[in-house]
């Protein structure tokens, strides 16, 4: 695997903001209107819906290496984690994965898709050494599972790394309609889709039940929609298939080839002048928002508050779906709240194409998490 150059030589830096959670709120949603990272500014928001908030989220800007010489590597990562079943993985995710990285980054002088794909690895084995640790006081945390979304932006290069639904949408600019065009950079590894079902019974030719149509959603195994997650330990490995696991998620028959995958589909872009901004968002986001109407909302208005508008937007299109007004909807507590709209991420990070193009710059550090609110009684 070719290993690409460091992104800037390492600086001192300017400390932007350390805040460890998204401190601004207006009722379930949480927001921070805009920063600033090493690649330009951000915006980024968090509504709640579920009892807990079970999506993590965060964005790191400065060193993606943990070497501490001169020529560390410096850049932006951001992630994305829609949990499902409670938030123990989003928040283990949330406190792993970005380290993880930069580990198996010093050990590579370098990002890589490789470096990316072990860091997946080593947070997977993590939760899942957890999972066996935890079993007979805690088994149902083997049913917890999260979607999980990166972005890292380094040396002018994008990459972009999921499992599960969550997605990542570029905009870029089209020359000749003087628009702006929204270019999906993730696949949904959701069994809704046919190539992902086609997938599954290539991988599984032998099992019938691999995926199945119930109440018109085809869902993998006939529980989970989708095919690709960090945890879900009851669908990687058949030691966690029986008691004292809710009879719920135990099948009938005990597998010996992981049913749900924990390697992420990567792709790379180099940035271009045309390359405006880009989205990465929960599913619960796309749910009510297109791909062309997400980047037309952020190419026509302001950076400042972004994240918060597209997120708002989304919540006013899914109170119109149950005939009621987005001021009615904010007044329904969490929990209750879920029947309206999931918990979602929004987080935007826009490319300042000067920035990118220089090799010494005094690097803004931020280390910003989004979904890990105080814990609910």
């Amino acid at each position: 695997m070719k290993i690409v150059s460091p992104c800037w030589k390492a600086s001192a830096g300017n400390k932007a903001d350390d805040g460890f959670s998204l401190s601004r709120s207006d009722g379930l949603l949480r927001y921070k209107d805009v920063g600033k990272h090493v690649a330009g500014e951000f915006s980024m928001a968090v509504v709640q819906a579920n009892n807990q908030l079970e999506d993590g989220s965060q964005i790191e800007s400065g060193p993606l290496s943990s070497s501490d010489s001169g020529d560390a590597i410096n850049g932006t990562f951001v992630g994305i984690y829609d949990g499902h079943g409670g938030p123990e993985t989003a928040r283990f995710i949330t406190e792993n994965l970005f380290g993880n990285l930069k580990k198996v980054v010093s050990e590579q002088k370098g990002i890589s898709i490789d470096a990316i794909r072990k860091a997946f690895s080593n947070t997977e084995e993590g939760f899942l050494s957890l999972v066996r640790k935890k079993w007979k006081r805690t088994p149902q945390l083997a049913s917890v599972g999260s979607c999980c979304l990166i972005g890292v932006i380094c040396a002018g290069m994008l990459y972009v790394a999921n499992l599960g639904d969550s997605r990542s949408v570029l905009g870029r600019l089209d020359g000749t309609k003087k628009g702006i065009v929204a270019v999906q950079m993730t696949t949904d590894h959701n069994a809704s889709n046919e190539a992902v079902r086609n997938e599954l019974w290539s991988l599984h030719p032998h099992d019938s039940d691999i995926v199945v149509l119930k109440h018109n959603v085809w869902r993998v195994k006939g529980l989970i929609q989708i095919s690709r997650s960090i945890g879900d330990a009851y669908l990687k490995d058949s030691e966690f298939n029986q008691e004292p696991l809710l009879p719920k998620f135990r099948l009938p028959q005990p597998f010996y080839k992981s049913i749900l995958s924990a390697d992420p589909s990567i792709v790379t872009h180099k940035l271009s002048h045309g390359d405006q901004f880009i989205i990465f968002a929960s599913d619960g986001f796309w749910e009510h928002l297109s791909n062309q109407e997400a980047v037309d909302m952020v190419h026509f208005h302001p950076h400042a508050g972004i994240a918060r508008r597209l997120l708002k937007q989304a919540l006013k299109v899914a109170a119109k779906k149950r005939e009621m007004r987005y001021s009615d909807l904010k007044k329904i507590d969490r929990g209750i709240r879920r029947h309206f709209h999931d918990d979602i991420s929004v987080i935007v990070i826009f490319f300042d194409h000067l920035l990118i193009s220089r090799n010494n710059l005094h690097c803004p550090v931020i280390s910003l998490k989004g979904g890990l609110f105080p814990s609910q009684k």
